[in-house]
């Protein structure tokens, strides 16, 4: 049996943007975005807000149940404006750290491709609740509702670029942060 998936509301944000600092903690790649553990969940926390708050009032994000698992869908159009007061809310979200954001925002922008898409920003699930098929479960309800329509994605880790893989989307080129920490995009083309 599936487990249940529902649309977020904006009531959920604060606790999909936690969940996401959570389960994305020991990336290497945020390692180097925020180098403070002491620092790392409360900056986190902030700056998935944004990403969150942007993708409710613009694309989808999805929950399952009580909220051990979550993704972050926005469409890729030319229509789609960056999140509202950005700039201010990024550097009061990561502080001495938003020129490294800023970084990778910049890497994800010239590596995205040019044609519209559906962009899974983030798939998190909980540390506690990994390995039972939840982000499986999130994957296939939105794409059950792409209708073949192309969708792309950047991984973190050989990990997910492997459960990705499993579900139809292709590895680019991979790109890297300054410290060498890779990111794998990938692609999902459109069903005939």
């Amino acid at each position: 049996m599936r487990p249940a998936v529902r649309r977020a509301t904006a009531e959920d944000a604060g606790q999909v943007a936690e969940l996401i600092a959570t389960a994305f903690a020991e990336l290497r790649s945020v390692a180097y975005l925020v180098p403070d553990r002491r620092e790392r969940h409360k900056v986190l926390t902030a700056n998935f807000r944004i990403f969150v708050d942007h993708a409710l009032e613009h694309g989808e994000v999805h929950v399952i149940d009580d909220g051990p698992a979550a993704a972050v869908w926005l469409p890729h159009t030319s229509e789609l404006p960056e999140p509202a007061d950005y700039d201010r809310r990024l550097d009061e979200a990561t502080g001495e750290w938003a020129s490294r954001f800023r970084e990778l925002d910049a890497l994800f922008e010239s590596n995205h491709p040019a044609e519209p898409y559906h962009h899974l920003a983030f798939l998190a699930v909980h540390p506690d609740c990994q390995n039972q098929g939840l982000g499986t479960a999130l994957l296939r309800h939105r794409h059950d509702r792409l209708d073949g329509a192309r969708a792309y994605l950047e991984a973190s880790s050989v990990r997910s670029r492997d459960l990705y893989a499993r579900h139809g989307y292709q590895p680019l080129e991979p790109f890297a942060l300054p410290d060498g920490t890779l990111f794998w995009p990938m692609w999902r083309p459109a069903a005939p």
